[in-house]
């Protein structure tokens, strides 16, 4: 048992190793396994995150998910508590010890020599767990088509929460096994990506996600469902789309060399105050970005030239930040923000990682 000071940290080991013997005589040889295991641990701290325990401990927060796969009592990796006893390693083994039976007395034997084997853990390939991968919105050039749209709820309320049933007017040549009850589809709305005048016609239309609803009763002129999941307010006039089911766990892969891009806002079309928040970026598919990939945000400083010229020099740009692809378009990509040491704006310049 040890003490950390500086980092505040408390760590415990924990050995269990057993070997029997015995100094009698043996005739009959037998093999028992005896099992041992290794642990340290270590109590979570006020702003501890498995991302930033990995860097500490593993010198990579990319193998966070490993540190969430030893502590099954966390059920979110991205909510952890202080005061909260994780384990950051763990070791296995197995030791095979030859043993007799009591037969006669006879002459003692030398002690078996342990054989100690190790079992090498699996370790799976990197990923980014991100529970909320449903209510991610996305910017395409060409807007989805709708196959519905909500004309009005049950007992006519003005906003539309979870558990509630709604009536839907199917669009027209909707194919008719998309409509079937049991069946769920996506709410969404049409945004513009920015303030811009000609935002939706340069970059394109923002799809906010706002809800899954299941269908429940199909008739000769609508549909009736009830929203199972809300994760924004919805309205009358709100749209449908088939509803994708997509993992949460999200594999991690190399960055695309060469790009240097730029953020195009938030999905909240708010300023980006810390991790987690999600936005939108103007490289697509058409510039080989994949879900998965980390890009990091940076800062062009400027300084006055020698003399009082005018003209200014740009500095050594300055990473300050860090996100991850979710989903992509041929243009425009989905990203959460998964570090940063200050305020994220829209304009903001990323690029692919200096190693």
């Amino acid at each position: 048992m040890y003490y950390r000071t500086k980092s505040s940290i408390f760590c415990s080991v924990f050995l269990f190793f057993a070997v029997l013997s015995s100094p009698l005589s043996f005739a009959a040889n037998t093999i028992e396994t005896v099992e041992s295991e290794t642990g340290f641990y270590y109590t979570i701290q006020k702003g501890d995150t498995l991302w930033g325990l990995s860097q500490q401990f593993s010198d990579s927060p990319w193998l966070w998910p490993e540190l969430w796969e030893e502590n099954d009592q966390i059920s979110n990796p991205h909510w952890i508590f202080p005061g909260e006893r994780i384990r950051l390693y763990k070791k296995e083994g197995t030791q095979t010890i030859t043993k007799t039976a009591p037969d006669s007395i006879q002459p003692p034997l030398p002690p078996a020599k342990a054989v100690v084997k190790k079992v090498k853990k699996k370790t799976n390939a990197p990923f980014f767990f991100y529970p909320a991968i449903d209510h991610i919105g996305f910017i395409r050039k060409s807007p989805v088509s709708p196959i519905g749209a909500i004309f009005e709820v049950q007992g006519q309320k003005g906003l539309i929460s979870e558990g509630d049933i709604v009536y839907i007017r199917p669009a027209e040549k909707t194919p008719a096994h998309l409509l079937i009850p049991g069946s769920r589809h996506t709410i969404f709305r049409y945004l513009k990506p920015t303030d811009e005048k000609d935002a939706t016609e340069t970059i394109g239309t923002q799809h906010l996600i706002l809800g899954i609803v299941e269908l429940t009763q199909k008739e000769p002129d609508m549909v009736l469902a009830k929203v199972v999941k809300s994760f924004h307010t919805i309205k009358v006039d709100d749209m449908l789309m088939p509803y994708n089911q997509q993992s949460p766990k999200i594999k991690l892969k190399p960055s695309t060399p060469g790009i240097n891009g730029q953020i195009i806002a938030s999905e909240e079309h708010t300023v980006l105050t810390g991790d987690y928040m999600v936005a939108f970026i103007d490289k697509g598919r058409a510039d080989n970005i994949e879900v998965g990939q980390q890009y990091s945000i940076y800062k062009q400083q400027k300084t006055v030239l020698e003399n009082n010229q005018i003209k200014d020099k740009l500095l050594p740009p300055k990473d300050f930040g860090t996100f991850l692809v979710l989903h992509t378009e041929q243009t425009t990509s989905t990203i959460v923000i998964t570090q940063t040491s200050h305020s994220i704006s829209s304009g903001e310049r990323f690029r692919t990682p200096i190693n």
